[in-house]
């Protein structure tokens, strides 16, 4: 076949079929439900990555519509996530310190960049590259960004200043400078033992209301899973602080955020450090890709319904480009949001629309009201989300057995040594072609991202 012939145009609005007048009303709820959602947590996940807490709201406006509108998943979510902003967080630690204004520039330079690699990918259909990914070494590298960011979230429930002079410190920072010569790293265990070190410093007002937050999201995620917990919980911090008047007494707040929709802007950097960040915004397209084409498959797999994998990438090419334009953060595959979505029921994109129109109604009318969010509590919503981001790899990586019984050595070894009944005598098969059939089934392997449609 010709090269032409392979090449499809991306289309629009896929992501809205099956859309009917009668659920229509639950799409709207549900978009409501994803704004209140994306609020707190988008302004958490800008702080993980190191930018203004407005990066993260202005991702929830035309970031998140322009991947509702190019998307062929009904179902997924592109929104920021722990993720991408702890790998964002980490990229930028080379290039700007937080509170540089040079960071933000690095930080749209690199969504134009990752945008133009998802093309690169979706151009020549790359999409089946998920078909080969290894999930072990995926939930690792995912489980080590969750706790490097909830260690980072810890040390903002604490709301501690930065103890300076400590001895283990000094150390931890020449052993860094050390490692950095010839490795690129941001210091984890620097992080680690500034933590610790933090401890006897810790305001007991921030204490309480991080973790007040965090205890109040993990109750309601169990007893009113429908709820927006974290909505309900930095509204009920944020009350007390007020109340009680917490922000006198060491507090933190957000502070005053630019109100209005997101403008048109130009990162501006030089050409030679759009090089230099190309190895940075391969990391964030390659844990994207593994993680929305994963998720695409599973959310088409429940509901029955068809999504082209290169469409996708194509999907989130358009809203980093959108990122890179308007100051806002990496969006990437939330399987938190899809799952919300999804108990909601949302069965379209059109709730992705709406919780978008809904948070520019607040970004044009209410960012005044969030001048007074607690950071503590921000920081204990985000570790709870990055606390069921661990649990959910850690708990996925299970390992599937599929042996045949015409391997007489290895049958006969684990015969000796009573292996098989902890394998399971039913995951013995007659032959080997058997039981490999009987292992892609089992792991899916035999269900490949429909790249083709």
């Amino acid at each position: 076949m010709s090269t032409a012939h392979k090449f499809q145009l991306p289309t629009v609005f896929s992501g809205l079929r099956g859309i009917t007048w009668a659920n229509l009303p639950s799409e709207i709820s549900a978009g409501i439900t994803l704004a209140a959602l994306i609020i707190p947590l988008n302004i958490g996940y800008a702080q993980v990555a190191g930018l203004p807490p407005v990066f993260g709201l202005y991702a929830g406006i035309i970031p998140l519509a322009i991947f509702a509108i190019f998307t062929s998943s009904r179902h997924v979510v592109g929104s920021p996530d722990a993720p991408i902003s702890a790998i964002l967080g980490a990229v930028l630690f080379g290039f700007a310190p937080i509170g540089d204004p040079l960071r933000v520039q690095f930080a749209l330079a690199l969504a134009v960049m990752c945008g133009l690699l998802f093309f690169v990918f979706w151009f020549f259909r790359l999409a089946f590259l998920a078909n080969f990914l290894s999930r072990a070494v995926l939930a690792g590298f995912i489980t080590g960004l969750g706790i490097e960011v909830l260690t980072n979230q810890a040390r903002r429930i604490l709301g501690a200043s930065h103890v300076v002079g400590s001895g283990l410190e000094a150390i931890a920072q020449q052993l860094h400078g050390a490692i950095a010569t010839s490795v690129d790293t941001t210091g984890y265990f620097v992080e680690l033992i500034a933590l610790f070190e933090s401890i006897p410093h810790a305001n007991l007002y921030s204490v309480a209301i991080g973790l007040g937050a965090f205890v109040i999201v993990r109750l309601m995620k169990k007893y009113a899973p429908k709820a927006p917990a974290a909505l309900i919980a930095l509204i009920l911090m944020t009350v007390i602080v007020s109340v009680f008047g917490w922000d006198q007494k060491g507090v933190s707040v957000l502070g005053s955020l630019p109100s209005g929709l997101p403008s048109l802007m130009l990162p501006n950097v030089s050409p030679a450090d759009y090089l230099r960040l190309l190895p940075g915004a391969m990391a964030v397209v390659g844990i994207t890709l593994c993680e929305a084409l994963l998720l695409v498959r599973s959310c088409s797999r429940k509901h029955n319904t068809k999504a082209d994998g290169n469409q996708v990438l194509f999907a989130y090419g358009m809203a980093s480009v959108a990122s890179g334009f308007t100051g806002s953060l990496v969006s990437g595959p939330s399987a938190s949001r899809t799952a919300a979505m999804d108990a909601a029921g949302s069965r379209t994109q059109l709730s992705s629309l709406v919780a978008a129109a809904t948070v520019a109604l607040v970004m044009v009318f209410f960012t005044d009201k969030l001048a007074y969010l607690p950071t503590a509590a921000l920081a204990g919503v985000v570790a709870s989300a990055v606390l069921n981001l661990i649990l959910t790899s850690l708990a996925n990586r299970g390992v599937t057995v599929a042996m045949s019984r015409a391997n007489q050595p290895t049958y006969a070894l684990l015969s000796r040594y009573h292996l098989l009944e902890l394998i399971g005598k039913n995951r013995m098969y007659p032959t080997n072609r058997h039981a490999i059939a009987a292992f892609r089934q089992e792991t899916r392997q035999a269900t490949p991202v429909n790249t083709a449609q």
